[in-house]
């Protein structure tokens, strides 16, 4: 009899454990839907301290606990530039810190110093007038992880159905949401100086290797090559409007800023922006752009990771 007793106590003691298990994954947003949408963007624009990171997205944890150590207050933010799936992992770029203000707000010179004393740099991103964007719940460090591996694909398929050209990656970690924006316009603004840099070095190692001819007069360069070859992102002076979406440039002073390799590969001309669903309440409580209601003047876009520790912000 008493050893029915302690089985079924075992046996009750197992199952409570997997319905809290159950609950807890519940509470980070296991069941929670992922809807992905075209809109208004949910920050408008930003000041950052931030600091580059070429390597696996999975090495930015130390970052971000970095950043949030120095003011735990402040928002997070990381910028994607790479996909993970077609660019090896020692060649994946971003951008991750802190949002040091927003909108007309200007930092603090205390604060833009501080960052600084821990080798952060500042750089400002714009508001876009479009992004795609979507939200997950950001109540447990588990959230982080199932955020990861439900977003982005969902990201993928929406950016791929319609052709749309939306890149780079941004994750926002605001108060009990992480947004994640992927603008439609002014891309090349949201890259840092450290990308350019890493376009130039890689640029001028493909340019070197075009010039190795082997004896028969063949290019040396094959498809099996090391060197990453990346469209770079562009300067910040460069529209939507001139770019090409079918270009295949090396150089980002040739006009298209997206890489075969970049977030926005699976962009293509085709899909007019007024077919987007841009009704609803974007995420600031601003009404969204419908298309027989667009403002008079605004320009068509004829086409288109660790992350910090949950209350440390």
């Amino acid at each position: 009899m008493s050893d029915l007793l302690l089985l079924g106590l075992i046996g009750g003691l197992t199952l409570l454990l997997l319905l809290t298990l159950l609950a807890f994954a519940g509470y980070s947003g296991l069941l929670a839907g992922v809807a992905v949408s075209a809109g208004s963007p949910p920050i408008r624009n930003v000041t950052v301290a931030y600091k580059f990171h070429m390597g696996p997205y999975g090495e930015t944890g130390r970052l971000f606990t970095e950043s949030c150590s120095i003011s735990p207050k402040l928002r997070s933010i990381a910028v994607y530039y790479d996909n993970p799936h077609m660019v090896p992992p020692d060649k994946c770029r971003c951008a991750v810190g802190s949002i040091l203000s927003e909108g007309e707000e200007s930092p603090s010179p205390e604060l833009i110093d501080l960052y600084q004393k821990f080798g952060f740099k500042v750089f400002s991103f714009p508001a876009p007038s479009h992004v795609v964007t979507a939200t997950f719940p950001y109540t447990t460090i588990l959230s982080i992880w199932l955020a990861t591996r439900r977003v982005h694909p969902a990201l993928d398929t929406y950016i791929k159905a319609r052709k749309l050209c939306a890149y780079p990656r941004l994750e926002i970690y605001q108060e009990d949401q992480i947004h994640f924006m992927c603008p439609l316009a002014r891309q090349g603004d949201f890259y840092v100086p450290e990308v350019k840099e890493t376009e130039w070095k890689w640029r001028g190692l493909a340019e070197a290797s075009d010039t190795q001819v082997d004896g028969t007069g063949a290019d040396t360069m094959s498809d099996t090559s090391s060197v990453s070859l990346e469209v770079s992102p562009g300067s910040r002076e460069t529209s939507v409007a001139t770019l090409s979406p079918g270009a295949s440039s090396r150089g980002w002073d040739d006009g298209d800023t997206r890489s075969e390799h970049s977030y926005s590969e699976s962009g293509a001309s085709g899909s007019s922006f007024e077919e987007l669903d841009l009704e609803g309440e974007g995420p600031l409580g601003e009404s969204r752009l419908n298309p027989e209601t667009e403002p008079l003047g605004t320009t068509k876009w004829p086409w288109e990771p660790s992350a910090p520790a949950k209350g440390k912000e």
